[in-house]
């Protein structure tokens, strides 16, 4: 299997394969799960060439502590990702490589979509997974890219800035555990207890589905910040009610727009997000 570290390798086997088109991407922070291994074998289907990238991106984070505490495996990530294709080019850059002038965020307009839910509670977060994204997509130039939907956000910032450069976004659903909570690379620092409790946010987005039609939207909100607050150990971030197209917060209900609920949890100081589409 192709592993490549440096620009200068990457560019190599790009010159090697230039005639194969199309290119698939797949861009991640390594700890790989089945949702990750779910694009990566879709990326391998619909191209002739894929590459993953594994790079844990320093500025998209705005907590230092999530920054070192994240989870990595890099070997086993490896091995996971030759038993689908050992043909898959995988670039294992380091910050150096992709920050060869430091790690400094630039400031994008992202037309709003980096205002709400996750960019309200960490300023600056999509400036720097905008930073790393284009980046990528400057290095690698796919012609498509692969993303889940449980960052629904973040594929939608991501959407915007892909249009420019000719790149097309390819979202999958949300792969889950058996439980219903999200995958996430996360969950491997949760406790057993912990992670069996966590189903709790996914039942609550359920409800929410359910209850869509019948229920205002401010009572929603209310009802969902009641069921949450009787499990202590869980802080609650947000939970939001949003139009997709635009992630602007709705007080009411419009005929012809799409709907999706958002919720981010905090348990023993381990971030969890999730969304689901409402109608």
């Amino acid at each position: 299997m192709p592993k490549v570290t440096t620009i200068a390798e990457l560019r190599l086997f790009q010159s090697q394969n230039r005639m194969h088109r199309s290119w698939g991407l797949v861009p991640t922070m390594g700890s790989l799960h089945e949702g990750h291994l779910r694009l990566i074998a879709q990326a391998v289907e619909e191209n002739r060439v894929t590459f993953v990238t594994i790079f844990v991106n320093p500025t998209q984070f705005d907590n230092k502590m999530d920054l070192d505490n994240y989870p990595s495996s890099i070997d086993t990530d490896l091995q996971k990702i030759q038993a689908i294709d050992p043909n898959i080019c995988v670039f294992v850059p380091s910050v150096e490589t992709i920050y060869p002038d430091g790690a400094a965020v630039k400031k994008y307009d992202l037309q709003g979509l980096d205002k709400p839910m996750e960019g309200l509670h960490r300023p600056g977060h999509f400036d720097g997974v905008a930073t790393v994204v284009e980046r990528l997509f400057t290095l690698i130039q796919p012609d498509v890219a692969y993303f889940g939907q449980k960052d629904f956000q973040q594929l939608q910032i991501v959407s915007l800035l892909a249009q420019p450069m000719g790149i097309r976004i390819c979202s999958s659903s949300t792969v889950r555990e058996q439980n219903g909570l999200a995958m996430s690379s996360r969950n491997r620092r949760l406790t057993p207890e912990r992670r069996e409790e966590a189903k709790l946010i996914y039942e609550l987005l359920q409800w929410t589905k359910s209850n869509f039609s019948s229920h205002a939207i401010d009572d929603l909100k209310e009802m969902v910040v009641q069921k949450l607050s009787k499990t202590p150990a869980f802080e609650l971030d947000y939970f939001e009610i949003a139009a997709e197209h635009n992630l602007q917060t709705a007080n009411s209900k419009k005929d012809g727009v799409s709907y999706r609920a958002f919720i981010a949890v905090v348990v023993d100081d381990i971030r969890l997000i999730d969304n689901m589409s409402l109608n």
